[in-house]
């Protein structure tokens, strides 16, 4: 039997311990390094990731293709030539190069403009032009050389040289926009473009300020005293009855929340009851202008263009006559629920000026509803319309006419307006339908003048 002494065996344990100890820790600074260096790895390739990424973008919009063949042939020139030993490509690779560092000064001073871009007018009619003036400052504190600034409207583009500006120097230009359709267009924003003479490369700078131009569609005044097919309905009385009017109907007994000025007190002392007085309600000419939308049902754009017009004009004469009107266009419909959802559009109608500017927007649809359609849901959503005009084009029938008059009540009379430009203008009276015919934009005014003598 031996015999171990306690001391050597606390002594053996401790030692264990502490190497074990020594292990642990080595393996866990081991475990740190390897992970902080992973941590760098990653966030080295994230930034170089970035950048070449960055770096891509500016070469996307710095490099033209002319300045990415001469990079090409510089690449492929100063390769081949050193590999191989050609001297005649290595001379082209390094003339290559030289051109692309002569193109870089003209780079610079892309952010050195002010520019300041006004317009005599932000609402013109179709046809129309219009002016305005292009302001440029050099804002840095050295020279800016010679420079372009690109000005687009719409799908269009306006070209100026700016010339050699001294720090602080302004050099003003005109704007002169030619005539324009119909639509609504952003003018701007302003861009200054840097290129070299070889057109290599090119560097654009974007400014933010954009105007909207609301280019109108061409009116034709209607007077409201000759506006005949109107004037006869107002004050027509109808077959709805109210408290208060000027067609006199009959007398009925009191009902609370009757008003005391209608009690009618003959008949009330005959009757020994509350008698008060009922009457039909007056016509008060609530317009509806219906305004067909699909493709289909135009000839070609100018057809579409004269019945915007027509609209337009019957539109701002109730506005200006402060009658209740309802402005109604198709909207797109997506094809997978078309024949199940049925949606239009109204124009605001609270003044002339948005009136017209809703109008510079519309645009012919090709997935929306039939004119009929149009009109059915118009009318499903307006109460108590008076008049409705249905403005289409050439290509509809006349039956198609006849089942959009067809979705008014009653009481509504109906009017199409057919926008042929081949066709002369006449008037046709169908049951429950009216139909003009117009040729022009002036035989609007025409047509409606005889209405009254109709």
């Amino acid at each position: 039997m031996t015999l171990t002494d306690p001391r050597q065996t606390r002594l053996s344990l401790e030692t264990d311990a502490s190497d074990r100890t020594t292990q642990v820790t080595s393996t866990t600074r081991r475990g740190g390094r390897i992970v902080r260096a992973v941590v760098r790895v990653t966030e080295g390739l994230r930034v170089a990731g970035t950048a070449a990424a960055s770096g891509w973008a500016w070469a996307a919009h710095t490099v033209r293709p002319a300045g990415a063949l001469v990079l090409a042939a510089a690449t492929a020139g100063l390769v081949l030539g050193l590999v191989f030993g050609w001297v005649e490509w290595i001379v082209a690779g390094a003339v290559a190069v030289v051109l692309l560092l002569m193109t870089v000064p003209f780079l610079f001073g892309t952010r050195l403009y002010e520019v300041d871009l006004q317009l005599a007018r932000e609402r013109i009619v179709a046809g129309e032009g219009v002016v305005g003036e292009v302001v440029v400052r050099n804002a840095g504190t050295r020279l800016a050389l010679p420079g372009r600034i690109d000005i687009p409207v719409g799908n269009g583009l306006v070209e100026f040289g700016v010339p050699l500006l001294r720090p602080g120097h302004t050099v003003s230009q005109p704007l002169d926009i030619p005539s324009l359709r119909r639509g609504v267009y952003d003018v701007g924003p302003a861009t200054t473009v840097r290129s070299d003479p070889l057109g290599l490369l090119r560097r654009e700078h974007a400014f933010e300020d954009v105007h909207v131009l609301y280019v109108h569609p061409r009116t034709v005044s209607i007077p409201s005293t000759s506006t005949g097919l109107v004037r006869d309905l107002e004050g027509s009385p109808t077959r709805r009855l109210v408290d208060a009017d000027m067609s006199f109907h009959a007398i009925r007994e009191y009902a609370p929340g009757d008003a005391r000025r209608q009690i009618h007190w003959k008949s009330t002392a005959k009757t020994g009851q509350l008698m008060v007085r009922q009457y039909e309600e007056s016509r008060r000419s609530r317009m509806a202008v219906v305004l067909a939308s699909s493709i289909g049902e135009f000839a070609d754009e100018d057809e579409y263009e004269l019945a915007v017009s027509c609209a337009a004009s019957l539109g701002l004469r109730a506005v200006h006559d402060v009658r209740e009107v309802e402005v109604v266009v198709g909207t797109e419909i997506p094809r997978v629920v078309r024949g199940r959802l049925r949606a239009i559009r109204r124009l605001p109608a609270t003044s002339t000026r948005t009136l017209l500017d809703a109008f510079s927007g519309v645009e012919m649809i090709e997935s929306t509803m039939p004119v009929a359609e149009v009109g059915r849901l118009a009318a499903e959503s307006s109460d108590h319309l008076s008049i409705a005009f249905v403005v289409v084009g050439s290509t509809v029938p006349l039956t198609r006419l006849r089942q959009a008059a067809l979705g008014f009540g009653a009481e509504t009379t109906v009017v199409a307006v057919i926008c042929d430009e081949q066709a002369h203008p006449r008037t046709r009276t169908l049951p429950g339908l009216t139909v003009l015919t117009v040729g022009t934009l002036d035989d609007l005014t025409g047509l409606l003048l005889q209405g009254a003598t109709s």
